[in-house]
């Protein structure tokens, strides 16, 4: 069997530790930022942030026809450089209004780089391994999400100082830029150009035969950016905890970890539907039971089945939409999945801040439950008889 572990496939893997170490070292204090420094209300918070989502969302599609056209290396290293700098712009952002468009802009860099990244790591796995290895490769950003949270809520509640966690995160993504500097290429995949000719079309920003898998994700990226966003407040608010976010997010990517660990098998014998089909139903029941039972078993159970869920689902809704895609198709099929949870997530931040603004945070996170529902009803009528029917063998 071919070897999985390949040097070039290690540093992917820890580039894409350090992008999402520097992404979550902020996102759970993002809200309390906003809050505490500008003074910012419920739906403003939502606003300012879901812009974020919504440049990313934007950018992907154009770094699928990127990455399947240039050199893929190259789009990676320049994404990544601009990802790290806006860091340091944050630095410089004295008002609310410049915040905004800062933490807005950097949304752009974020989108580009995840799609590249993930991309030349496909391109570095042997095929025989690549299901797996796709699986496998989540648990970098999952390890991620183990550790920043905790890490940046106790440098907060240690420091009170935002400045040295901007600081931090600038750091942090420069290195994740520099072992992406060191991945050699095989020349075929370093230039997809040769592969794919540049025109343009619809089919080069949004994978087509994939539209329904895409959609699919939608109402799973809401119910994350919902709970991501506002699981601070909610806690320190509602629930009257001050310290367990941390803790929480930490459970989750537990969760996460272990997940893709026993998914693995099922991955590498291409058993997707199956893995996305057992993912969204324990992810429905960790909604559901946040909600549900608001109290610390409620609160720290769920982000176990989250966790699990997600870490089911994630990679099999990726490995759909890439056996669905040929080769030279991998940039678009990569960003088409990562726009669509863009979407969700901008939908739920957004959303989320409006309902709980209007409401209350208990009423969004109810709404997240329907709307994962809504998901896991869509997949077993409609999305996963799609995929079937239009996998390539």
């Amino acid at each position: 069997m071919e070897r999985l572990w390949n040097h070039n496939y290690c540093k992917v893997m820890t580039a894409n530790f350090a992008l999402f170490f520097a992404f979550y070292l902020l996102t759970p204090l993002l809200p309390l930022y906003l809050h505490e420094t500008f003074g910012a209300t419920k739906d403003v918070i939502g606003f300012v942030l879901s812009g974020y989502t919504l440049v990313a969302l934007l950018f992907r599609p154009f770094s699928g026809f990127l990455v399947d056209t240039f050199p893929r290396k190259t789009v990676l290293l320049v994404a990544f450089s601009m990802f790290a700098i806006f860091f340091a712009g944050y630095l410089i952002a004295t008002s609310l209004l410049l915040f905004t468009i800062l933490r807005t802009l950097h949304g752009g860099p974020f989108g580009a780089v995840t799609v590249a990244n993930s991309t030349v790591a496909i391109d570095v796995l042997p095929s025989s391994r690549r299901n797996e290895g796709i699986g496998y490769y989540g648990l970098s950003n999952n390890l991620a999400m183990a550790i920043s949270p905790t890490f940046a809520l106790f440098i907060y509640t240690q420091t009170h100082n935002f400045q040295l966690l901007f600081w931090l995160s600038f750091a942090i993504a420069t290195f994740g830029l520099v072992v992406d500097s060191t991945i050699k290429m095989d020349k075929p995949r370093q230039t997809s150009a040769v592969q794919r000719p540049m025109t343009m079309s619809l089919d080069r920003f949004f994978l087509k035969k994939g539209w329904l898998i895409g959609v699919n994700m939608i109402f799973f990226g809401f119910c994350f950016g919902v709970l991501s966003n506002y699981l601070a407040i909610y806690g320190k608010q509602v629930l009257h905890m001050t310290g367990g976010t941390g803790t929480w997010f930490m459970l989750c990517a537990i969760g996460l970890m272990l997940s893709r660990l026993q998914g693995g098998k099922a991955l590498r014998q291409g058993r997707l539907t199956h893995n996305a089909a057992e993912g969204m139903v324990i992810s429905l029941i960790g909604y559901t039971l946040f909600i549900a039972i608001p109290n610390h078993i409620g609160y720290y159970g769920s982000a176990i089945l989250i966790g699990l869920g997600n870490g089911h689902l994630w990679p099999a809704f990726q490995n759909m939409i890439i056996n669905v895609a040929h080769h030279h198709e991998r940039g678009t099929a990569n960003s088409t999945i990562l726009v669509s949870w863009d979407v969700g997530m901008g939908l739920g931040i957004l959303i989320g801040g409006v309902i709980a603004e209007l409401f209350s945070y208990t009423a969004a996170f109810w709404t997240v439950a329907i709307v994962n529902l809504i998901g896991v009803v869509l997949y077993f009528l409609r999305t996963q008889q799609f995929f079937l029917s239009r996998r390539l063998s």
